[in-house]
């Protein structure tokens, strides 16, 4: 292993020296003032400097034996997901390329920085539009056979959130993820789902709205429904659908009839043109596609959602493995691991890579001046992490999982009005939960407003918290919008790293540097499970 990570770090930086020549071209072009998004990708093709790219600096935290926020991502089985990897709660098992911590950013004093930034500058800055630049850009890039955004956003949504420009997108309101993608840490986001054509039309092969609701609460389901709960009782509430396009009692009412707004029996199959495509519980059928945007904080704007993307990010699920196949994944995953080899993924920045389970990953992400760009091979491979071998996700998915059930859940995210419910089999409320069990607001617990708020004298205010659980007199935003000053302060970190362009060094809007996290690692105990904070019950599914 050693003699082929020598020859690759060789390889590397070999590359890295013709890189530094087409650098100097690309900052030719730049000030020619001319934009061409895939620039930086096809000059670093191949290049990888750390072949471990996909291990998010959040794996390095620091326990000290008694804060835990591993337990959100590694877990018991659940569902198709069989990969049980709660045992990296106990243990540091990283590989030998991974046993430094190169995220360096996460050891960076921006402070002087930021004060050379001002409000409105930063303010100026966030409201600005780089999205569609990117989609001039690449409808006349030649060449390129990746995924050209063709949602138009400027055209919004109507009031079921579809695209009014007939992309067929669809908005998604849902929970976020805990820790990282909490707004209070540094970007808001908003997500967007298709389904393949089939799925929008009738079985005439007419499309219909009614038709694709139908489909769509269908996969809602399948996807957000407790999966250890057998077939025919399930309880999804969903937004209303006539349940005499598909001829099955989805209600489980002994009639058939239109406006049905739950879902206590799954059908064999989708409605409509894709009647002939099977409907799998905690699966999503092949060709079904998310788009994400991860976005700056604007104090100003509602949910603090700001214009500017920090980053654009593209799934297709352009296979479908069967149950055995999707079993061998993960097996062949789990020996690599335990013989020490690197992640291996298909694909290109140009094409985007792909995992072992037939999703295909593409992400842009903003250069000096800000605007998007084509991220480089390495780049790609901090998502791919994430999407390909955590224990908690449904089919390497988050968002959809963890959506507001109906009709208020097919909106453009907005945390004001949610409810911090409990994760799936879990009592309490999930951020209470959270708090609980990490000690602060993220999992470095770095997010000082979090701890000044909610661990006043270093105990957890868990009434305070609790006012944002179901029947409480806050919400979401409540827990978790950061303060302006708060907001404005993260925007500005962000804004270093991308005047720098390190993201191989870490995406994280640190204003000061870390002290929870590990410079480098030495494999073996994490100190929790000595310490009984070891808990195996981390859903990404919710109790709503």
């Amino acid at each position: 292993m050693k003699t082929r990570l020598s020859a690759s770090l060789l390889a590397s930086a070999l590359l890295a020296a013709l890189v530094t020549g087409a650098c100097g071209r690309r900052e030719e072009r730049a000030a020619e003032g001319l934009y061409d998004p895939l620039a930086r990708a096809r000059e670093a093709r191949g290049l990888v400097k750390n072949p471990e790219a996909s291990v998010p600096p959040l794996c390095y935290t620091k326990t000290g034996g008694t804060s835990n926020p591993c337990w959100v991502c590694h877990t018991s089985a659940h569902g198709p997901n069989v990969r049980a990897d709660w045992h990296l709660q106990e243990e540091y098992a990283f590989s030998e390329a991974a046993l430094e911590n190169h995220h360096e950013n996460l050891f960076v004093d921006r402070s002087a920085q930021i004060t050379q930034t001002s409000d409105e500058e930063i303010l100026r800055y966030v409201r600005e539009d780089n999205y569609t630049p990117l989609r001039r850009a690449l409808a006349e890039a030649r060449g390129y056979e990746g995924y050209v955004p063709d949602l138009d956003l400027d055209r919004g949504f109507d009031d079921e959130g579809f695209a009014r420009d007939g992309s067929g997108f669809r908005a998604l309101r849902f929970k976020p993820f805990p820790g990282t993608f909490w707004p209070t840490n540094g970007s808001t986001d908003d997500v967007f789902i298709r389904l393949p054509e089939p799925f929008q039309k009738d079985k005439h092969g007419a499309p219909s709205r009614a038709i694709y609701r139908l489909n769509l609460s269908l996969l809602e389901a399948a996807i957000t429904a407790d999966p250890d709960a057998p077939a025919d009782r399930i309880e999804r509430a969903i937004e209303p659908v006539d349940e005499r396009l598909l001829g099955e009692d989805l209600d489980g009412d002994g009639a058939l009839s239109a406006g049905v707004t739950r879902v206590r029996r799954l059908p064999r199959t989708y409605a409509g043109a894709a009647s002939s495509e099977p409907l799998e519980r905690g699966i999503y059928p092949r060709g079904v596609e998310f788009l994400h945007s991860v976005r700056y904080l604007d104090p100003d704007a509602p949910g603090q959602h700001a214009r500017r993307m920090k980053e654009l990010r593209y799934s297709r699920k352009v296979l479908a493995p069967d149950r055995w196949a999707r079993l061998r994944a993960y097996e062949k995953e789990q020996d690599e691991k335990d013989e020490g080899l690197l992640p291996v993924y298909t694909g290109s920045a140009t094409s985007g890579l792909r995992n072992a389970f037939g999703w295909q990953l593409q992400g842009f992400i903003e250069d000096a001046e800000g605007r998007l760009r084509l991220q480089t091979d390495e780049e790609h491979r901090f998502c791919m992490g994430c999407h390909s071998s955590l224990g908690v996700t449904v089919d390497q998915t988050f968002a959809f999982a963890r959506k507001v059930p109906g009709s208020d859940g097919f909106r453009v995210q907005d945390l004001r009005g949610m409810p911090d419910v409990p994760e799936l089999g879990h009592a309490e409320p999930e951020v209470l939960t959270y708090l609980r069990r990490v000690g602060g607001g993220d999992e470095l617990r770095a997010n000082e407003e979090m701890l000044a708020r909610f661990f006043p004298g270093g105990v957890l205010a868990e009434s305070e918290v609790q006012r944002a659980a179901p029947g409480g007199d806050r919400d979401l935003a409540f827990l978790l919008l950061p303060s302006r000053e708060r907001a404005l302060a993260l925007d500005k970190a962000y804004r270093v790293i991308v005047r720098a362009q390190t993201f191989d060094r870490g995406r994280d809007a640190l204003v000061r540097p870390a002290a929870n996290v590990h410079r480098t690692i030495r494999n073996g105990s994490t100190a929790l499970g000595a310490a009984g904070r070891i808990y195996t019950d981390g859903r990404l599914r919710l109790e709503w």
